[in-house]
């Protein structure tokens, strides 16, 4: 342990400037050309999971041989000039949500410790397809639940820049790999922030894309749209790679859009000048602890000097909290109704569904049309929303959930991700890039919020605010372990 107790610290650049530190669209471009080759990003990743993960507790089914084995092939299929596709020879990582044929997915539930799929999800076809090396499975709360990233199979993820905190979730094994350079791509998953709030807390990059742009295959509902699977990665440049794989059509979504995903190819740079963004400190009426919305503001006045025009608006988006609750809890009954044994955050939430009355959803869905049209409207004179991702920077990784924020009292464990869970009603793309952090040393980041289908634009503006400010960059820095 360091002086500072549990304190990560952090430090600029990369870690020892080795082939696992090397973003994505780096490797990339070294493979192509021979410089390095997938084997050896594979070991330098192994390497390094090797040295961090027993601190952070981020991966929790490593696949070494598996990867190895494929990474000897994808170097195989260069030397014959044979590329498979925008992810060839690159290491990744999968939430173990994702099914995996022949590779342990627990879903972070007791009931599934030893679940082995026989086929892959979608999304993990995709990534293998594209040639992607997975390197095994990262941690997730119960079926994905909450904000926090611990079970009862795995125990909790320790943020890699303070493992006293919360690396969040409930993709937060996905982030803190990122974090720690175990991996340059990893995917998430979000309905109510599990993609942008873990980002947020690690300070790496993520995309909640609208619904339909990455495909995803649901048993139970196939039309719900708050439920999204997405890229996480360290710059908007790799999951714009990222995307580019993972993107475009599959007939087994019913809400799968058109459009191919090598439309994620295009240069990210844009012309600022005429950009309009509306930045929104508390998204109408929420708390936001001081430390995070002081990194906010910086970083909008980041945007601002960039020449893009930002004008702070007062918005109303309390119709998306129940829309989003009773959407979220008929959800949850529909799909985890069945279950013999979950655990209580997952049970609290089938109860709360297992409520829901035909009046409910039919008010639901009245209420988020009204807001679709109201947010149609806004987005008509604005190209993007700005706003905190998270009302609060990173808390004890012991404490359940947040409990008050800025001194107001939280009714229930859902509460404090309203910033997150009201952005996922409005079918919009929205990015985690990060943005500052607070004086103690705990990341934060800012949410970008684009018009629905515009999720390259985010993209492009989320690129445009990290080279401006290179937070990114902030590796954190472990303590050494005791030998």
């Amino acid at each position: 342990m360091s002086e500072h107790g549990e304190q990560a610290g952090h430090h600029d650049g990369h870690h020892d400037g080795g082939p696992a530190d090397l973003t994505a669209t780096e490797m990339a471009a070294l493979l192509r050309a021979r410089e390095v080759s997938a084997v050896e990003l594979t070991q330098a990743c192994l390497r390094r999971i090797e040295e961090t993960n027993p601190q952070v507790n981020a991966i929790v089914t490593l696949t070494a041989e598996r990867a190895l084995d494929q990474a000897a092939r994808a170097d195989e299929d260069l030397a014959r000039g044979l590329v498979r596709g925008p992810l060839h020879g690159i290491p990744v990582a999968h939430k173990d949500l994702a099914d995996t044929a022949g590779v342990r997915t627990t879903y972070g539930s007791r009931a599934f410790a030893d679940h082995v799929p026989v086929e892959d999800d979608p999304l993990v076809r995709r990534i293998r397809e594209a040639g992607g090396i997975a390197l095994g499975k990262t941690n997730t709360p119960e079926f994905g639940t909450g904000s926090h990233t611990v079970n009862e199979v795995f125990g909790a993820t320790r943020n890699p820049y303070d493992l006293s905190k919360s690396a969040g979730g409930s993709s937060g094994g996905a982030a803190a790999a990122l974090a720690c350079r175990m991996v340059p791509f990893a995917d998430g998953s979000d309905m109510g922030g599990s993609l942008r709030n873990p980002a947020s807390f690690c300070n790496v990059a993520g995309l909640r894309p609208t619904p339909g742009r990455v495909p995803s295959k649901s048993p139970t509902a196939a039309w719900f749209t708050l439920s999204v699977a997405g890229p996480m990665a360290r710059t908007a440049g790799d999951l714009a790679l990222f995307m580019s794989a993972i993107a475009g059509f599959d007939p087994v979504s019913p809400l799968a859009i058109r459009e191919d995903g090598s439309a994620f190819a295009e240069p990210l740079d844009m012309d600022l000048t005429s950009v309009r963004v509306a930045f929104s400190p508390d998204l109408g009426s929420l708390p936001v602890d001081p430390r995070t919305a002081t990194a906010t503001a910086r970083a909008v006045e980041a945007l601002a000097g960039l020449g893009v025009q930002v004008e702070q608006v007062d918005l109303d988006l309390s119709d998306a909290e129940e829309a989003f609750r009773v959407y979220r809890s008929w959800h949850y009954a529909l799909t985890f109704g069945d279950f013999p044994e979950v655990g209580p955050n997952v049970a609290w939430n089938v109860e709360q569904g297992r409520k829901v009355t035909g009046a409910d959803l039919g008010r639901a869905e009245r209420l988020r049309t009204r807001l679709w049209h109201r947010m149609r409207r806004f987005f008509g004179r604005y190209d993007f929303l700005v706003a905190p991702v998270s009302q609060v920077p990173p808390f004890p990784v012991g404490q359940p959930y947040v409990t008050e924020v800025a001194g107001v009292e939280m009714p229930d464990y859902l509460a404090w991700m309203r910033s997150c869970y009201w952005i996922s009603v409005l079918h919009a793309p929205a990015m985690s890039v990060p943005c500052g952090f607070t004086s103690d040393g705990l990341p934060v980041g800012l949410q970008i919020v684009g018009r629905p289908w515009a999720d390259m634009d985010v993209l492009r503006l989320g690129h445009a605010l990290e080279q401006a400010t290179g937070f990114w960059r902030t590796a954190p820095r472990l303590p050494e372990p005791a030998v």
